[in-house]
């Protein structure tokens, strides 16, 4: 299955998101591929603690999915986390976990404009990565990018058309946040009609988008006790109204996949969430990580796409 995340602003947790759900589902035995598809900024090598390529992968060093695509490299380079990372919890790979495997941009890569050429070698890259992994992640650029262009194209071609794949547009609890993911999707020019362009059914490709809100505080929640009466009563009355906006623009519940609290931890570091942080140094929440459970287990369960 390949899972495609998405969003329309940059800053709603996609990629420090999706590498957690990566993180998860190795840790329940799946083998898991992680590709940056984000051009515009290849960082996924920090959030996994990868130390020699936060910027991405150096030409020299083998060249990353930039120099594949463009067709300088013949094949994209891989990096295997378990044993590059400098996380200590994640260098003691859990007895069970699957592979879990980071397909790098280059170095200070940006975004490129893609041709015949570059989807026929993404074509080839997906359907490969789909033989040998149970799930490819695939991390896109903010917004109605080259990258989202050429996914589309590619899942269009009928070598694609027998795999798997869905979508999951992340945006973070704010009224312009839930307003973009909308326009993402639903607008002129967004996924559904750049899907439709490319050869994709509308409908059919619609029943595979999902959303995950990102950084939403509870208002509930004993982080809040502090705030004032008007302050508490401002956050319950503006979740409400932002329930029913988004809602009303098509991104309400009914297409939710799941909800990350606000946390501390990712949004200043941007880091994967293990028990470890939760249990023993107790710097992240244990809601998130449950949280995080949940979405993870959640992409493969077609209960939650509307699928007996």
């Amino acid at each position: 299955m390949i899972v495609f995340a998405a969003s329309d602003k940059g800053g709603t947790g996609r990629s420090v998101t999706s590498a957690n759900l990566a993180y998860q589902r190795a840790l329940a035995g799946d083998d898991v591929a992680y590709v940056d598809f984000d051009f515009g900024s290849p960082t996924a090598p920090a959030v996994f603690d990868v130390p020699d390529m936060q910027r991405g992968i150096a030409i020299e060093d083998g060249g990353g999915l930039h120099s594949y695509l463009e067709g300088t490299a013949a094949e994209a380079a891989r990096v295997d986390i378990w044993r590059r990372t400098e996380h200590t919890v994640l260098r003691r790979t859990p007895i069970g976990a699957g592979r879990l495997v980071l397909l790098p941009g280059d170095v200070s890569g940006g975004e490129f404009v893609t041709d015949g050429d570059s989807v026929d070698r993404c074509v080839d890259l997906l359907l490969r990565l789909d033989r040998e992994f149970d799930l490819i992640l695939v991390d896109l650029s903010a917004g109605r990018s080259y990258a989202m262009d050429m996914v589309l194209e590619a899942t269009a071609r009928r070598e694609l058309r027998n795999v798997v794949s869905r979508w999951v547009v992340f945006h973070r609890w704010t009224r312009q946040h839930v307003i973009a993911a909308a326009g993402l999707v639903f607008e002129a020019r967004g996924l559904l009609d750049g899907g439709a362009e490319r050869g994709h059914d509308k409908d059919a490709l619609r029943s595979v988008i999902r959303f995950v809100r990102a950084a939403v505080p509870d208002p509930d929640s004993s982080l809040w006790s502090h705030l004032s009466p008007a302050q508490s009563a401002w956050m319950q009355m503006y979740d409400e109204r932002l329930r029913r906006l988004a809602a009303e623009l098509g991104v309400g519940d009914s297409v939710l996949l799941g909800t990350v609290p606000l946390e501390p931890i990712l949004q200043w570091r941007e880091q994967l969430i293990t028990e470890e942080e939760v249990v023993a140094t107790r710097i992240a929440n244990k809601e998130t990580l449950e949280a995080l459970e949940e979405i993870a287990r959640r992409l493969t369960d077609d209960i939650h796409w509307g699928q007996p």
